[in-house]
């Protein structure tokens, strides 16, 4: 538990550095938090936007970063403001994508072109996992990403998302349900 607590606190600390460098015009330590947050980011939009648009949408998740640095308070974690406006992003790409096509097209397409020449099981795994994920709320999704793939704690999810850490337990629960029930009508078992 220690161990933990000193590896959060030197890259809060880290984070703060890179931070205030980049503040004082060191476009070289943004580039450092933009190849240690990178893969994070694409971990959360990969499943919320899918394949096709995911490194403009990451490209947007770190341009706002940017320019919204000046206004970072510090209050929270890098981290957490930064999965906070994936978040937006997402939300603002689901958005757009509602308006030009149906969300079940984009997902099957996101699926074959994500992966191309796995064998066939694990193509018939991965379209029916994204599948699942498509029956999910974005809220939903977003509990599940964050948790599940990128570890978060319940009580950081409450914070990037707003919500109370009864809503997260809530929506993990509801998710992973859908998901599981999902999984089991497409004869997986999970």
């Amino acid at each position: 538990m220690q161990a933990a607590r000193d590896t959060f606190n030197a890259d809060k600390a880290e984070d703060a550095e890179l931070i205030q460098r980049c503040l004082n015009g060191d476009s070289q330590s943004f580039r450092q938090l933009y190849r240690k947050y990178q893969r994070s980011v694409r971990n959360i939009l990969y499943p919320l936007c899918g394949a096709d648009p995911l490194d403009d949408l990451v490209q947007e998740v770190f341009l706002r970063a940017w320019k919204g640095l000046p206004h970072f308070r510090g209050s929270a974690q890098f981290s957490t403001w930064l999965y906070r406006i994936c978040w937006n992003v997402a939300s603002d790409q689901r958005r757009r994508h509602a308006r030009q096509r149906s969300q079940t097209q984009e997902l099957t397409l996101s699926a074959s072109a994500a992966y191309p020449g796995p064998d066939m099981m694990q193509l018939h795994h991965q379209q029916a996992l994204q599948r699942g994920m498509a029956q999910l709320s974005p809220e939903h999704s977003m509990v599940l990403v964050l948790h599940d793939l990128e570890d978060l704690p319940q009580r950081e999810i409450a914070h990037i998302l707003g919500i109370p850490v009864g809503t997260v337990k809530s929506r993990l629960f509801h998710a992973r349900a859908t998901i599981r029930k999902h999984l089991l009508q497409e004869g997986i078992t999970p």
